[in-house]
């Protein structure tokens, strides 16, 4: 993940790349694909940059900008399977 000086947290990078990801949330919108930026931030750090050390903004953005929406549609499908399932569980 990017460790410039400029960032203490996650939330810093969040605010600083979220004009890309609203941009990226505006495409997928307009051909109507229901995303939350939250989604796609949550696929960008759990998949794409998972295993990445020394990221720069621009890399991110970049990242971001060509996230595939089948691939983010399989994240969010999956996720909130996993989240029916741990609710199923505690029934």
């Amino acid at each position: 993940m990017a460790k410039d000086n400029y960032f203490n947290s996650l939330d810093d990078i969040y605010k600083r790349v979220l004009p890309a990801i609203n941009t990226k949330l505006d495409e997928l919108n307009r051909i109507h694909f229901n995303v939350r930026n939250i989604d796609i931030w949550d696929y960008c750090v759990k998949y794409i940059w998972k295993n990445r050390s020394d990221l720069r903004i621009y890399e991110m953005v970049s990242d971001i900008l060509n996230v595939d929406e089948l691939k983010i549609k399989d994240f969010i499908n999956n996720r909130n399977g996993e989240y029916n399932e741990r609710q199923q569980d505690n029934i």
